[in-house]
């Protein structure tokens, strides 16, 4: 992410923030219609340049948002977008990236305000290990020749009255608008986002048997102590893990064997 995406993102981000203050904004439709503006983004190559032109005036690209988007999406969205494209973006995918992101972030805000994102997050864990599991699942939600309809569907059969309707929603978007990634790497960034918006990591945490609940509050502190934040574990079970443990934090391993530095993080799971 460039420099000029990065900061236009983070204003984007604010703004969202401001407005999901008020307790009149109805975060599920925000969310849905800022997914439909990504999906007309994705689809007018046309229209992502001419929104991310830098040479055309933020005002003038302003006007033209609210007059494409009228009656089309609620109020909420038409200001957020507008004040997006009088932002600095380095290219028009990156425009949709960030329509995109700014939905899912709107469930996500709306899971918190319910208090209910710890419960999304694992679900989301839990969905993809799942899906990771299965391989006739994975393929029935990513073929390319299914409709979105029929891929809406299982989402739904599968996760309806299991999960939170903010997990149901995330994981729809996922599969009816990959945009080019992997369900997998889908599932680790909306985890990202959740994670982000309580300041905290996720750690994936695989062990050779189940940790008792001391076990994992020592493990999360410990581990808290190294990331300098909180952190939240994604826990599975592997009885082949060598050492008893596997943490993965971002992109960083901790073996179980491992010394030095990570002895703390070892220590949480003694006694």
């Amino acid at each position: 992410m460039s420099g000029a995406t990065r900061q236009s993102m983070a204003a984007a981000r604010e703004r969202l923030e401001a407005l999901t203050d008020h307790a009149s904004v109805d975060l599920d439709r925000l969310a849905d219609d800022l997914l439909d503006i990504t999906r007309v983004l994705d689809r007018e190559a046309g229209l992502r340049r001419t929104l991310t032109d830098p040479a055309a005036p933020g005002q003038a690209k302003a006007d033209l948002v609210t007059n494409l988007l009228q009656g089309k999406v609620g109020a909420d969205a038409i200001d957020l977008v507008s004040g997006m494209v009088r932002s600095r973006w380095s290219a028009g995918r990156d425009l949709a990236d960030a329509t995109e992101q700014l939905g899912a972030m709107a469930l996500i805000i709306g899971a918190d305000k319910a208090d209910a994102l710890d419960e999304v997050e694992d679900e989301l864990f839990r969905f993809g290990r799942v899906v990771a599991s299965n391989v006739e699942l994975r393929s029935a939600l990513t073929d390319n020749a299914a409709s979105n309809e029929a891929k809406a569907a299982l989402v739904r059969n599968l996760l309806d009255g299991k999960a939170r309707a903010a997990t149901v929603a995330l994981v729809t978007v996922l599969v009816t608008q990959p945009r080019g990634r992997s369900l997998e790497s889908g599932l680790e960034e909306c985890a990202r986002l959740a994670a982000d918006r309580r300041g905290r990591v996720v750690a994936l945490v695989t062990s050779a048997v189940p940790l008792s609940d001391a076990q994992k509050q020592r493990l999360a502190t410990a581990l808290a102590s190294l990331a300098g934040r909180q952190v939240h574990l994604n826990l599975d079970v592997d009885p082949a893990v060598l050492g008893g443990v596997r943490i993965q934090v971002g992109d960083e391993i901790i073996e179980g064997t491992i010394a030095g530095r990570l002895d703390t993080a070892n220590q949480g799971l003694a006694g």
